[in-house]
């Protein structure tokens, strides 16, 4: 079965939440993701792209999460595959990984 390329969605801000102090920025948890499922998923194309909550680009339905993140005080980075939240403040690879494979992924 050949698989859609999913696209990740990394929604956080430059500056930490207020109750995400001692975890790693937003940015920093975009890089470790993109390492940790090129890892898992060699050779299957995937999309990954980091969407700053305070400046989101022009595409609606982004800038509308954007703005739920900020309006709901959600716990960034959140991170979006499709329109399923599959991690907030401290993402797990574990639930990333399980809804990838639901795609059609096969790790390696």
């Amino acid at each position: 079965m050949e698989n859609k390329e999913v696209e990740i969605v990394v929604y956080g801000a430059e500056q930490l939440c207020a109750s995400c102090v001692n975890l790693p920025s937003s940015k920093e948890t975009f890089e470790w993701l993109e390492a940790a499922v090129a890892r898992k998923f060699p050779d299957q194309p995937f999309k990954i792209s980091f969407v700053d909550i305070f400046n989101p680009p022009k595409d609606e339905n982004k800038k509308n999460f954007a703005r739920k993140v900020i309006d709901q005080d959600m716990f960034y980075p959140v991170v979006l595959i499709g329109d399923k939240i599959v991690g907030e403040g401290n993402p797990r690879l574990k639930t990333i990984f399980a809804e990838m494979e639901k795609y059609g992924y096969r790790a390696e």
